[in-house]
């Protein structure tokens, strides 16, 4: 049996949490230094009920990068092209995948970064009349480390 444990390291970016239209939290980044690729799981939920998801009433992920600025921090963030990422949807204004149909709930939506940038930064936002929400979370694994077993 092969190790996969010391070859990942996990990143919580965005706690389990009840989306839902004025709930808003900060993008938050993810350092990917000493690692050569990242994969997105985005955990959605059960739709409750009294929303109706469509391309009006939806949640959508996305995906921003930025280089190193020469300190060790963060440049200029810009968002992500369909060559960055392997699944999901086709990029545009850096969303990398919309839900907006029932069907889309109770899923886990894996999206790999593959940009080559130091930085990542996702942003989940609801749009519409969604008042009753949707409990979702993001966690990135960061992969195929440098140093074995894989730091943070």
């Amino acid at each position: 049996m092969k190790d996969l444990y010391n070859h990942l390291t996990p990143v919580q970016v965005v706690e389990p949490i009840l989306q839902l239209v004025g709930t808003t939290h900060a993008a938050v980044e993810v350092d990917l230094q000493n690692f050569n690729s990242a994969l997105i799981l985005w955990n959605v939920g059960s739709k409750n009920a009294g929303d109706t998801l469509n391309s009006t009433n939806k949640f959508t992920l996305t995906l921003t990068h930025a280089d190193d600025d020469g300190t060790g921090s963060a440049g200029s963030y810009s968002n992500v092209a369909a060559a960055d990422v392997l699944g999901g949807d086709t990029p545009s204004s850096g969303v990398v995948k919309t839900v907006d149909a029932e069907a889309d709930c109770d899923q886990i939506y894996k999206i790999g970064y593959v940009g080559g940038k130091r930085f990542i930064k996702l942003l989940i936002t609801a749009a519409g009349t969604i008042a009753n929400g949707t409990i979702m979370d993001i966690t990135v694994i960061k992969g195929h480390g440098l140093d074995v077993p894989a730091i943070s």
